[in-house]
């Protein structure tokens, strides 16, 4: 069955206590051992990449899946896949529960997913009794005292399962919502139009459906997909999405609404003759798993739960790579632009397939480097 399904075993870390300085030492400087990102030679003007010793955010989380950050500094709000709740790491270094999501079903991959951002509602992608679903929760307090208000449901019924649940949901520069729904396992509703799986959806805030979508009534953006886990912009627009092939190829796509993307017919490269869109990129499922995507500068940052690095492609080429921190971290789930010109990412070792190190998971923070 390749990875269409994979074991899943309960892992459990004891929670440690917030260190938003854990690898720094007390002057200031970075240690010695700390793992340091290197910044290409070459680093062409506009593309950016880790360049320095890293740090950890926090550390002692079980199963993190999203990381939303809520201001200019360091305060940010973070999905935890199993227990459902929602957590407030702040600048300050106070780390609280703002609430946790009713009716949450974990199993497998499915639980608290994907978190977005959009004035003073928190989006919340998760796994309920009848699917997956897409709430809006009023955002209520400020720093140090955020509490989930009231909730509407923006989109429900999407296709679950406990493995290819998509969940990633962000906000476009056009202000719509964008979601990935997986195949939940039945890979030829991803060619249906008629089927919300295997899809990239695009809908209002509200969850209605935009009148300049491809498909008349329909939330479909783009179709043919196996597992989306990764959706990012660049600065001209382009729109990229990472994704979870089966056995030979995961892929990076640049897409484009009403394409089709081969999933099932294709894995990867060689479906143009039949109508497809090929990725731009792609690599074996050993070397990949690419879930969370963000662009930062002229680069599109990917983070690799199988291949245990982050990538660094440049969006001007997005057929060449640069490899950051392989083996360092284990499993790493996703990416996101930090506060003052540093990168955070997510490890996520403790959701029943990585092997959990000493106070995992946590999110770790490196300075970035702009090429002039």
């Amino acid at each position: 069955m390749g990875r269409t399904r994979r074991t899943v075993s309960a892992a459990s870390v004891a929670l440690v206590a917030l260190a938003l300085t854990a690898c720094t030492s007390e002057d200031g400087t970075d240690p010695s051992d700390a793992p340091r990102g290197s910044a290409p030679a070459d680093l062409a003007a506009g593309q950016v990449a880790p360049d320095g010793a890293t740090t950890d955010v926090v550390a002692g989380l079980e199963a993190p899946w999203s990381v939303v950050r809520t201001g200019d500094g360091a305060d940010a709000l973070v999905s935890l896949r199993d227990s459902a709740e929602v957590l407030e790491l702040s600048e300050d270094g106070e780390r609280r529960t703002v609430g946790t999501v009713p009716g949450v079903r974990h199993g497998g991959e499915g639980g608290l997913l994907g978190l977005a951002l959009q004035d003073d509602g928190l989006f919340v992608y998760s796994t309920g009794k009848d699917g997956n679903r897409i709430e809006r929760y009023d955002l209520q307090g400020s720093t140090g005292s955020y509490e989930l208000g009231d909730a509407t449901t923006v989109i429900d019924g999407l296709p679950a399962n406990s493995f290819h649940d998509g969940g990633r949901i962000a906000f476009g520069p056009d202000g719509m919502l964008y979601a990935s729904v997986g195949d939940a396992g039945a890979s030829e509703d991803a060619q249906d139009r008629d089927s919300l799986a295997g899809k990239i959806l695009r809908l209002t805030p509200d969850g209605d459906v935009p009148a300049d979508n491809p498909f008349p009534d329909s939330p479909v953006w783009s179709l043919g997909h196996r597992n989306v886990q990764g959706l990012g912009w660049s600065a001209d627009g382009t729109m990229f999405a990472s994704e979870f092939g089966q056995d030979a190829h995961d892929e990076l796509n640049v897409i484009e609404p009403g394409s089709d993307y081969g999933w099932p017919e294709v894995e990867g490269t060689g479906g143009e003759d039949q109508g497809f869109v090929d990725p731009v990129q792609q690599w074996a499922t050993d070397d990949a798993s690419p879930s969370g995507l963000t662009v930062v500068g002229d680069t599109v940052f990917i983070a690799n739960l199988q291949g245990r690095m982050l990538r660094g492609i440049p969006v001007d080429d997005p057929s060449s790579a640069q490899e950051y921190f392989a083996g360092e971290y284990g499993r790493i789930r996703t990416v996101l632009a930090g506060p003052d010109d540093t990168l955070w990412f997510v490890t996520n070792n403790t959701d029943g397939r990585g092997d959990p190190r000493e106070d995992d998971d946590r999110i770790v923070q490196v300075p970035l480097t702009t090429g002039t």
